[in-house]
């Protein structure tokens, strides 16, 4: 305990712990500014205040040296507080050496401030003396200056009197001198003699009583009205162009001509000359037939481009200017400008109209639009001159593009035609040995990505009309109408309806006309083509439109894209129906031929199936892969395990039981008929004609119902013997084994063959059937 005093006693001197020494001021010189520095490096008021008082932090503002070296004593062992005792010592040895630094430099900036502050008291002296002499040598001068104009001030007011009378000497000079130089203007410079005139006129009248100047002013007027006089002549007769003209009825003006009369003679002068120019644009039309015949006319020498230029550069730049020209001239009195610049702008506006519908092909659109907006552009000036024009030239801008999008409309059905005459011609062109053609499912890619694709070109072509770099994409007509009324009804949706319409006329239209029937491939593509559109390409399509071509919200209504949906798919449905019939009928009809032709009274015991069902098998699976194609699988009802086993139920034996008939056998004989109507009344209605799905089985469905009816109804129109009822019965039975695969239900091809058997052995004079193993025997042979 004594060694710890004693070490803390050892830093109690000047340069010891501050501790040690809190209460002494006056042994130790670095207390003083203990509390700046403590301010400058300590924390904050604020870091302070938010902190804990802490008497054991030596560097808070609550420090307490007893309160410290109690607990520093209490928790540190010698050795610590030795190293502690030699730490704050090197502390404050720096603090000491810092201060002294800061006093020292700013001791040296005070030194240097007091010598600049002196300095600058020496330089504002000897300044003083300096204003002050200057202040006495400007005295002096003001002095000397006010006595040489005080002596020659009589000679400055003799000189001034002097100068004025030489003055008004060169005035009456110029005066006497008028006539002369009138004279001599008049004919070579009228203008510079108006000027002269107009300099001297109001001198003259003014000393008018003077005979002198009477005589001078008498002369003068005689001059100016002989002027006047060549100019109305110049006026009347010769060709100006608008800067003569200008100026010449400028100089009238002037002399003080009747601006009523001058009014006329200035339209009158510009009315020749712009139907000059309106003449020489009339020039490169074609004239029209004066018998009103219909004729092509030839094609223009140059293009629309070329034509616009010539009309702006010539006829609507000449008529700003004029009309410009008489604005400065009548000022705003307008009653006769507006109605001849009306008339003239109307002649310019039809012959433009004339050249545009020369543009009878599509061109380059780009090329219109770049016309279009020149004109619009060039017709800004006329129009500030004459708001009334504004109008009919929104209107021509308008119909042009209309006219445009209306040329677009019919170039896509005429491409679309184009398409199905290709397709048309790769389903019928022959194919060479071992070779195959084209696909459904490419014919309908390349048809669908090449209309897609050009109705996608057109909507960018047309798009040109209201880019932002073209002045009347801004008129209220592109921003609303055109957008709506023009694309997208106009084009998009009246070329989607006409779309469907066209692949419908297949269906509806060729019995009308007495044109050559489709083939069923074609009628099979465009129903995909139809349902393909309806299920996204409309929705692609409007949706496109109405990127490119937003419309406004109070614009005029639009057709819903559902609509559009609903009229694909009515179109589809028409297709895939007279498909069905198509191929129904071709089926049916070869049925009908095996049954009219053959003699079923006479025909032998069969030995195996007729050509004619193996053909119909073939036929109808032919039709399977052809649809299979373009359609999806559909749905079956589930099939039952011994379909391909299963024979007509009226004659099913006794050996080979089915669910769906009883047994015949000749011992014991049953109407056959009557069986067939008792099964009818316990069997669902098969409905012949009934729509088709979209799917291939119901597809198949519908021509096998079709084929099959055929087969019962010229069966009910024959009467047959044994071995013709024979023949029916594996005839059947061979359909039955190969058809009900391609059904959507197994027992509509049962129940129609039952009927067809139950028909035949209706119209059977011996109703003797054919031993069912038999049956199956000749038709897994055949």
């Amino acid at each position: 305990m004594a060694a710890v005093t004693a070490g803390s006693g050892a830093g109690s001197g000047p340069a010891g712990s501050p501790e040690a020494t809190g209460g002494s001021t006056g042994s130790g010189g670095w207390r003083r500014p203990h509390g700046p520095l403590q301010r400058y490096y300590g924390p904050s008021t604020a870091e302070a205040a938010e902190a804990a008082p802490d008497p054991t932090d030596i560097n808070g503002p609550h420090f307490d040296p007893e309160v410290f070296m109690t607990k520093v004593r209490n928790e540190c062992p010698l050795g610590q507080l030795l190293a502690r005792e030699a730490a704050l010592g090197r502390e404050i040895r720096a603090l000491d050496s810092d201060m002294q630094t800061l006093l020292y430099e700013n001791y040296n900036k005070f030194i240097s401030a007091t010598d600049t502050i002196r300095k600058m008291k020496v330089d504002f002296r000897h300044m003083e003396a300096e204003m002050d002499d200057l202040a006495a040598n400007m005295a002096a001068i003001s002095a000397s200056s006010a006595r040489v104009s005080a002596a020659l001030q009589d000679r400055h007011r003799r000189g001034a009197q002097l100068a004025g009378v030489q003055a008004l000497l060169r005035k009456l000079q110029a005066l006497v001198e008028v006539p002369g130089r009138l004279r001599c203007w008049a004919g070579t410079e009228p203008a510079r003699a108006l000027r002269c005139h107009a300099r001297a006129r109001a001198v003259l009248r003014h000393y008018r009583h003077l005979p002198s100047f009477r005589a001078i002013e008498d002369e003068s007027h005689a001059i100016m009205a002989d002027l006047a006089r060549r100019l109305r002549t110049r006026l009347r007769e010769e060709k100006l162009d608008p800067k003569e003209l200008t100026e010449c009825v400028e100089m009238l003006l002037q002399l003080e001509e009747p601006a009523e009369e001058l009014s006329e003679e200035f339209l009158s002068q510009a009315g020749a000359r712009l139907e000059a120019e309106l003449a020489a644009l009339e020039a490169e039309l074609p004239a029209a037939d004066p018998s009103g015949a219909a004729t092509t006319p030839p094609p223009p020498a140059s293009d629309i481009l070329d034509f616009v230029d010539r009309g702006s550069s010539a006829f609507v730049g000449t008529l700003c200017q004029l009309a410009g020209s008489y604005r400065a001239l009548f000022g705003e009195d307008t009653g006769r400008l507006e109605p001849f610049a009306a008339a003239l702008a109307t002649r310019y506006f039809e012959l433009l109209e004339r050249r545009l519908a020369l543009e009878r092909g599509l061109g380059d659109t780009s090329l219109l639009v770049r016309a279009l907006d020149r004109f619009h552009r060039r017709l800004r000036t006329l129009l500030e001159l004459l708001p009334a024009g504004a109008n009919a030239a929104a209107a021509l801008v308008a119909r042009a593009a209309r006219e445009r999008v209306d040329r677009y409309l019919r170039a896509l059905q005429t491409f679309f035609l184009g398409c199905l005459g290709d397709v048309r011609q790769a389903l019928a062109a022959p194919r060479p040995p071992g070779k195959e053609g084209p696909g459904l499912p490419d014919l309908l890619a390349t048809l669908a990505a090449s209309v897609l694709g050009q109705l996608k070109a057109v909507l960018a072509y047309v798009q040109l009309f209201t880019a932002r770099d073209v002045a009347f994409a801004s008129l209220p007509y592109f921003k609303g109408e055109f957008c709506v009324t023009a694309v997208r009804e106009g084009l998009v949706v009246a070329f989607v309806r006409w779309l469907c319409r066209t692949a419908r006329g297949f269906a509806d239209g060729p019995a009308e006309r007495g044109a050559p029937a489709a083939p069923p491939a074609l009628l099979l593509l465009l129903a995909r083509l139809c349902l393909d559109y309806e299920n996204s390409t409309i929705s692609y399509i409007l949706t496109l439109t109405d990127e490119q071509f937003p419309p406004l919200d109070s614009g005029p209504a639009v057709t819903p894209g559902p609509a559009l949906c609903a009229e694909a798919r009515a179109a589809a449905q028409r297709l895939l129906d007279h498909y069905v019939q198509v191929q129904g009928a071709a089926v049916a009809q070869m049925l009908r031929k095996s049954v009219e032709t053959r003699d079923w009274l006479g025909t032998v015991e069969p030995r195996n199936v007729r050509a004619v069902m193996k053909r119909v098998v073939e036929d109808i699976t032919a039709i399977d892969v052809q649809v299979g194609q373009l359609f999806e699988e559909g749905v079956r009802r589930a099939q039952s395990s011994d379909s391909s086993r299963r024979a007509f139920s009226v004659y099913s034996s006794s050996r080979a039981p089915g669910r769906y008939a009883p047994s015949y056998t000749p011992s014991a004989p049953m109407d056959t008929h009557l069986l067939s109507n008792i099964q009818k009344l316990f069997s669902e209605r098969i409905d012949i004609f009934s729509p088709v799905e979209f799917n291939k089985v119901s597809v198949l469905t519908g021509i096998i119902k079709i084929s099959l009816k055929t087969l019962l109804e010229c069966v009910r129109l024959r009467t047959l013997g044994r071995f013709g009822l024979q023949q029916v019965q594996v005839d059947g039975h061979y359909l039955q084994l190969y058809l009900w695969r391609f059904a959507s239900d197994e027992r509509v091809v049962q129940g129609l063959l039952d009927e067809v058997a139950a028909s035949a052995a209706h119209r059977c004079l011996d109703p003797v059937p054919m031993e069912h193993s038999v049956v199956e025997l000749i038709c897994e042979r055949g």
